[in-house]
């Protein structure tokens, strides 16, 4: 464990309590439905990997289509939730992944990277776990975006019991920082972008409003204008070997 992990052990673990309140409406849930179709596109009949997988909330979508599907987390709180859903979670850190190399055809991250400190290392275990020609969909909080600018204005929220979001660390990466992020033995293919055009999350509440963001989130997740989504996800190749299903057929 790293020197930062205890505190965000313990900021997650006070949120896991009540982390799954209310994301089976609205933007949570919409955000999700997003999300996990884009690994959905790469995990049938694939050994799935999950780094940060929280309390299962997509690995319970991944799970059915996957010939495997795991996901690993640092709280014990949130791998506790996840287990209660009957998923295979076991608990670890994102910079030391307890797994051998070359485990997975497909290895996702989301909401994750962007609070782990030594996100260098993190990037290089997501590739070394993941098999050559396997693909990775990892999200970073992007600052080229509308997500950014509402979370300055706003200022950190209450997160849990006894913490807000300034008590874990968060990054910002821009598109050509990710670029140079992704290391020796990947190459970066594309970005999708999450939240492209919802300014404010309460608005996927509003009865007119709401329907129209949401079709015009799917649409915008996977459109060149995607780059300025509050959270991109870069779709990374490790480098060699067969591609997806090719590999296990």
């Amino acid at each position: 464990m790293t020197r930062d992990e205890p505190s965000t052990q313990r900021y997650y673990d006070d949120f896991s309590s009540h982390y799954d309140d209310g994301r089976d409406r609205g933007y949570h849930a919409l955000i999700d439905r997003i999300e996990a179709g884009l690994v959905a596109e790469h995990a049938p009949g694939a050994r799935v990997l999950e780094v940060g997988c929280g309390t299962g909330l997509l690995l319970s979508r991944i799970a059915p289509i996957a010939s495997r599907a795991v996901g690993v987390d640092l709280s014990p709180g949130m791998i506790a939730r996840a287990r209660d859903r009957g998923l295979n979670v076991v608990r670890g850190s994102a910079v030391a992944l307890p797994f051998a190399d070359a485990s997975f055809d497909v290895v996702y991250s989301f909401k994750v990277l962007a609070h782990v400190p030594d996100i260098d290392t993190a990037l290089r275990e997501a590739v070394r776990v993941t098999r050559p020609g396997g693909v990775m969909l990892l999200e970073f909080y992007n600052p080229w975006s509308l997500r950014y600018v509402a979370r300055k204005i706003a200022g950190a929220r209450q997160i849990g019991r006894s913490h807000t979001e300034a008590d874990v660390e968060t990054r910002w990466d821009s598109p050509v920082a990710i670029r140079r992020r992704i290391p020796v033995g990947a190459t970066l293919t594309e970005f999708h972008g999450v939240r492209v055009w919802t300014p404010a999350a309460f608005m996927h509440r509003w009865p007119l409003v709401g329907p129209r963001l949401g079709r015009w989130e799917h649409r915008a997740s996977r459109h060149p204008i995607g780059i300025l989504g509050g959270f991109l996800v870069a779709v990374v190749r490790r480098d060699g070997g067969a591609r997806d299903g090719d590999a296990r057929r």
